[in-house]
């Protein structure tokens, strides 16, 4: 059943038009995944969608309630962490956590296990007493993750949950994020291609403001099955290659490189057409040995540049976007009080 509808939805800056015309739905019991490039319109969608900024033209309907029309009924639903979490610096996080759950609308007693709830989940128990101001940023981000979870929103939002986080809190949260999904509705944004494969169920490709793709990676992947390339490699140079190569009945394309000091052929086949075993044959009578001859499957991120046209470097792995401090154990200035 739908718990997220986004319709015809638009955001203009002045000429610039930041979302462009953009609808989908979001299931409930679903992780999904906005992936694409920066300025595609993620974090404007999403800022739209939790009722932080107003649309241009469209709607967004949260479990029936218009965000723009409904915004009470509607946010009570919504658990959200914006790219830069809202914290205090001069709170501690047992404090900050009080004060968002008394924004929330929660009971004292109910706020109490709450609160000792999301601490656990997010691991922060142990610096719930230190200033906000003083822990690494990776303690900072699961703060902010766990005034989210406050409210046992039905669906939790996320811009770039992982920012900041050195390895072993990233593989952390991901798990966090997988056992979230069993409870809730998520919706995580990030232009990370291995966080977003590796915990969304479902995975909506943006780009210039539009909606290019939505599926799960699997399928998406599928979409290129009819471009597989095949890579060859050989000791021969490549004029020698070229002929052989191109006299093969089915070759579609064919694209030269350098392998570990190998002369390196991409092949693409026409569309339906298995041609290993004839380049084989066509190496073999031409008496030039192949030394590999292997399938390049369609990856995500080759459907991710194909559908965005290649407008941007996207980060395969999270090791590139590196955190603050070299290790996320909580920062204590010398004479801090406890």
């Amino acid at each position: 059943m739908e718990l997220i509808e986004v319709r015809h939805l638009s955001k203009r800056y002045g000429t610039h038009l930041a979302v462009d015309d953009l609808s989908f739905s979001i299931d409930r019991g679903v992780v999904y995944g906005f992936l694409g490039p920066n300025g595609a319109g993620k974090s404007t969608t999403m800022n739209i969608m939790t009722g932080c900024l107003g649309a241009t033209e469209g709607e967004v309907l949260i479990d029936g309630h218009n965000v723009a029309e409904e915004p009470m009924e509607a946010k009570k639903h919504i658990g959200y962490l914006p790219e830069l979490p809202p914290l205090y610096g001069d709170m501690t996080p047992e404090e900050y956590l009080r004060f968002v759950a008394r924004a929330k609308g929660l009971r004292r007693e109910e706020s109490a296990r709450q609160i000792e709830t999301v601490m656990e989940k997010t691991r922060i128990a142990d610096v719930k007493k230190r200033l906000i101001r003083n822990l690494s940023k990776g303690y900072r981000q699961r703060v902010g993750i766990a005034q989210a979870l406050l409210g046992n929103p039905e669906v939790i939002i996320l811009d770039e949950p992982t920012v900041g986080l050195d390895p072993a809190q990233i593989i952390e949260i991901r798990e966090l994020i997988r056992e979230l999904g069993k409870e809730h509705t998520l919706v995580l944004s990030s232009h990370i291609l291995s966080e977003v494969q590796a915990v969304c169920d479902s995975i909506l490709i943006l780009s210039k403001g539009r909606l290019v793709a939505c599926d799960t990676a699997e399928n998406l992947t599928k979409l290129m099955r009819g471009r597989e390339n095949l890579r060859l490699l050989t000791r021969a140079e490549e004029e020698t290659v070229r002929p052989i190569v191109e006299k093969v009945d089915g070759v579609e394309s064919l694209a030269f490189a350098e392998e570990d000091g190998l002369t390196a052929a991409d092949v693409t086949p026409a569309e339906g057409r298995d041609i290993r075993e004839a380049l084989f044959n066509a190496f073999a009578e031409a008496k030039v040995p192949l030394l590999e001859l292997r399938t390049e499957k369609a990856s995500l991120e080759d459907v991710f540049l194909e559908l965005t046209g290649g407008e941007a470097q996207l980060e395969a792995a999270s090791a590139s976007k590196e955190t603050e401090e070299p290790a996320d154990v909580p920062e204590e200035k010398a004479g801090e009080e406890s």
